[in-house]
This record gives C-alpha cells, sequence and structure tokens, in this order.
C-alpha cells in the first residue's frame, strides 16, 4: 500500500517551481503518533527510479517525471530538493498561480516502505528507508510543516525573475 505524507517548484519556459518536498529528522504527528524520516531514507531511491511529480496525488495531473528530465530530485542534508519544469497544461497553470498567490498547501510525497525500512518506538515511527513513488504539490495542509514551495517566472521582456517563497504551517 502507497502512504502518503503531505509537504513543497517549475520551470518550463521560465517557469520553475522549486522547494524542499521530504525533510530529514523532523518530528510531525501521524495518525495519533508521531513520525520522522531518517537521513538518507530516500537514497537508494532516488538512483535510477522513475518518479512522477503529481497534483494533489492525481496520476492524471502530471507535472513532471525524474525519467524525462522535468522533474530532478536532490538529496541535501536537510532533506531531498525538487525542480520541477511545468508543462502547459491546465494542472501546471493552475498550480503555478495557486503557489503564486500563496494558495498552496505545500508538498507531499507518495512512498512504499520495504521489509525493515521502519522502526517503531512506542507510537514514534522513524523511515529508515522508503520507495519513492512521487511528489505532489498540494492545496490543502502538509502533514511536515517544514516543507517549502518556491515560483520562479522569467518575465517575457526581462530576465528579472519574481520569487515567491511559501513556508508552509500547521
Amino acid at each position: 500500500m502507497i502512504e502518503r505524507r503531505a509537504m513543497g517548484g517549475v520551470q518550463a519556459e521560465g517557469r520553475t517551481l522549486r522547494g524542499l518536498a521530504i525533510p530529514y529528522d523532523v518530528e510531525t504527528r501521524i495518525n495519533g503518533g508521531t513520525e520522522s524520516i531518517r537521513a538518507g531514507a530516500v537514497t537508494a531511491s532516488l538512483a535510477g527510479r522513475d518518479i512522477l511529480a503529481l497534483v494533489d496525488h492525481d496520476a492524471g495531473k502530471v507535472l513532471g517525471r525524474t525519467r524525462s528530465g522535468t522533474l530532478r530530485l536532490v538529496e541535501e542534508a536537510r532533506g531531498v530538493s525538487f525542480e520541477i519544469d511545468l508543462p502547459d497544461t491546465t494542472a501546471a497553470r493552475d498550480v503555478l498561480a495557486l503557489v503564486e498567490r500563496g494558495d498552496a498547501g505545500g508538498m507531499s510525497f507518495g512512498f512504499t516502505t520495504p521489509k525493515g525500512g521502519d522502526e517503531w518506538r512506542g507510537t514514534h515511527r522513524e523511515l529508515r528507508a522508503i520507495h519513492l513513488h512521487e511528489i505532489s504539490v498540494i492545496t490543502s495542509h502538509p502533514a511536515y510543516t517544514s516543507t517549502t514551495v518556491e515560483a520562479r517566472i522569467a518575465a517575457a521582456a526581462s530576465l528579472d525573475m519574481l520569487r515567491l517563497r511559501l513556508e508552509t504551517y500547521r
């Protein structure tokens, strides 16, 4: 069963969404307990796997994918950051408008946990290894409040960039 956690970018002809999709070592409340993702939990999953960027976990609203290079995921000390080259689709234009207005809720990700990939201590679950399937820009509230989304838009007549940064909230 694919699990989902809510969390936070876009570049196609000057449009780029970027931010933090998966924060490492941040505790959050999930289903009556707490959860955190250990640094490096996604490392193996990023190697050679085709990961999608979606809107609200909807496979019918693809924003990008790693196989085509329109989604780029980078593992950093703080977690997994992303950059998405947005297509010229209704879904992508809608997401960009929501991010620009500050209405997007943040980012989320869909994953499965391999056997031995998590450890429970009471009601706290630590994810040590996950198989990442997708990241999603979401319109509701994120589970991990430390994710971010930024929209960068190149003006048609100039190279000046408008930069909006959203800090997600609880």
